[in-house]
């Protein structure tokens, strides 16, 4: 490679970034996760600038690409580039959202129903080059089906409104501790409620085997089979695969609900950094092809 290219996965919690010289020189690095639903330019310049730019030669990276969620319009898309813009003066920045890069990531050219199960949840049909169709998942309020966020909230749901088994009420006490007014005031009034809400997630991850843990995360899965899944025409005609860390971890579950569901999965990932990597990589080879095609020509 002529140059080193910058590839950035964020969603909600965390953004995974790769900087590739080459095929045998990737350099990964991790930050916050940056939503422009929920944070500004000038918030993800002075983050990325403290935690990430001092670790690279930021003046030589020429190209970056960055899939995120929440860059789901052009104004979204725009925040993230005017953040990264004045750090990395030398390059040209492609946004996207993390549904394309999730379906880039588990099909590259190929056409599949690429899923998201992380912090959030997502959903679309790639062709093979773009999304030609998205059912909207409407975030964590609204949505969110299957999601971290989701499975964290019935779980604080349930316990808080006394559903629980009783063993579930004094795990909670034990592990967590808050009162359903603190709970209520990080949800309402605090930044980054839906990070909250999927940290629950975890309580339902450590405790799998039990019941009441998996029958929310059951529930949470047939949730996103129903609302979002089954409601593409040719879901059962093309590949499925899913990304994300909730349905890695909770992998045997997903594939339960989706055989109960008459679909099969094809790809269980836990990030979809990889697969960009191999996706951008492929793209780099095929464009110095051409070039050199051209000059022979």
């Amino acid at each position: 490679m002529s140059h080193p290219i910058l590839i950035a996965d964020s969603g909600a919690t965390k953004t995974d970034w790769r900087l590739i010289h080459s095929s045998d020189d990737i350099r990964p690095f991790q930050t916050n996760g940056f939503n422009p639903f929920f944070i500004d330019s000038l918030h993800i310049n002075e983050e990325v600038d403290k935690d990430l730019v001092p670790f690279m030669n930021s003046d030589g990276v020429k190209e970056i690409y960055f899939y995120g969620a929440g860059c789901s319009s052009t104004e979204k898309c725009m925040v993230i580039e005017d953040a990264l813009t004045p750090l990395f003066p030398n390059a040209s920045i492609e946004v996207e959202s993390d549904l394309l890069g999730a379906a880039r990531s588990l099909f590259g050219h190929n056409e599949g129903l690429a899923c998201i199960l992380g912090t959030g949840s997502n959903s679309c049909i790639y062709d093979g080059k773009k999304i030609t169709e998205n059912i909207p998942s409407l975030g964590y309020i609204l949505g969110d089906e299957g999601s971290a966020a989701h499975i964290g909230k019935q779980i604080l749901k349930e316990t808080l409104s006394l559903n629980a088994p009783k063993e579930i009420s004094e795990l909670y006490q034990k592990k967590y501790g808050y009162s359903k007014e603190e709970i209520l005031t990080q949800i309402y009034k605090k930044p980054f409620p839906n990070r909250f809400l999927a940290s629950f997630a975890l309580f339902a991850t450590e405790n799998v085997s039990n019941v009441f843990f998996k029958e929310i995360v059951k529930n949470s899965f047939s949730d996103f089979f129903k609302t979002q899944l089954l409601r593409y025409s040719r879901c059962k005609e093309i590949p499925v695969s899913f990304t994300g860390s909730v349905a890695f971890v909770f992998a045997d579950i997903l594939n339960e609900i989706a055989s109960e569901n008459n679909m099969a999965i094809q790809k269980i990932v836990q990030s979809p950094i990889d697969g960009l990597i191999e996706y951008h990589l492929d793209d780099v080879k095929k464009r110095m092809a051409a070039r050199f095609s051209a000059d022979d020509d």
